[in-house]
């Protein structure tokens, strides 16, 4: 049985710690178990139907009520709220992105295009991937960093993600054959593609010629790309934190390269680099687009 923290509860869910403490002494609907030192934990079902209590509490219902109703009930009246078109025009980011949590938890992939489908139109891509998945991320992170998703979730949930930027991707031109060039590419041991893909739609959107090289790349490799495509730039991203050994394979690029690096991700990774010309740190997507708009012509 896949079991979480008061913690990771409370981050999960939006619900204070206090509440559920004060929930589980006035009702009978919550028993978590505890260690032999007496640290409360819950279940993975236990996780959901707090999430799902979460939702309809943010939305008006009171907890006395939503303690009597049956299962079936609370999953149809959660499903009404993320699907009503007030809750569209005027959506709560947290729902979708708890509802996206259960959407993993289930591996529901048809709740997962639904929210998505709804952000997407409001906001298109860029707006979507910023808005709801970076922070659905970030709050899963907290089940990947302690390993109480599967893997299979993991991997389920990222290959709906990465899909859609793929497609998106799919529908851009071809580039002039005048366009710059610019290689994306995630190096040894860097395994979170998500930002490195929607980094790669953001240039291809701009007109650039874009070289993906995927993940797990030798840095050595960059050297030989660079000498068949004559790129103008190269991008990677450093989410895993592991300075050392990225400041080795960062340094070997900028030694055999002369093109500009651009950068992202978890800057302890290369801070002391930072001061290299040719080595521009790119803080957020609009550190992106602005670069790749002030840098687009041929």
């Amino acid at each position: 049985m896949t079991t979480y923290s008061m913690a990771q509860v409370e981050s999960l869910t939006g619900i204070k710690a206090h509440t559920l403490r004060m929930w589980e002494r006035r009702y009978g609907f919550l028993n978590p178990c505890r260690t032999e030192t007496n640290i409360r934990f819950f279940s993975d079902i236990q996780l959901v139907q707090l999430v799902n209590f979460g939702i309809l509490l943010r939305n008006g219902y009171k907890i006395s009520k939503i303690e009597k109703m049956p299962q079936d009930q609370i999953h149809e009246l959660v499903n009404q709220i993320l699907s009503s078109t007030d809750y569209k025009v005027d959506h709560n980011s947290r729902e979708d992105i708890q509802s996206l949590i259960l959407a993993m938890l289930d591996m529901d992939e048809i709740r997962f295009d639904e929210i998505f489908k709804v952000h997407l139109i409001r906001k298109g891509l860029l707006g979507t991937v910023r808005d709801l998945i970076y922070p659905f991320l970030h709050h899963i992170g907290i089940l990947w960093n302690t390993q109480k998703t599967m893997p299979a979730q993991e991997h389920f949930i990222s290959c709906l993600i990465r899909k859609k930027i793929v497609s998106a991707i799919d529908m851009i031109p071809h580039p002039p054959v005048q366009a710059k060039k610019i290689i994306f590419f995630l190096l040894e041991e860097e395994h979170h593609e998500i930002g490195i893909l929607l980094a790669s739609f953001i240039a291809a959107e701009r007109g650039y010629k874009v070289y993906y090289l995927g993940q797990n790349v030798p840095s050595e490799n960059i050297r030989e790309v660079l000498s068949i495509t004559n790129a103008d730039f190269i991008m990677s991203m450093f989410v895993a934190p592991k300075p050392d050994k990225s400041l080795i394979q960062i340094e070997n690029i900028l030694e055999t390269t002369e093109v500009p690096f651009l950068i992202s991700g978890n800057v302890e990774n290369f801070i002391s680099l930072l001061n290299n010309e040719r080595l521009i740190y790119l803080k957020k997507p609009e550190s992106l687009i602005e670069f790749l708009n002030n840098n687009n012509q041929a």
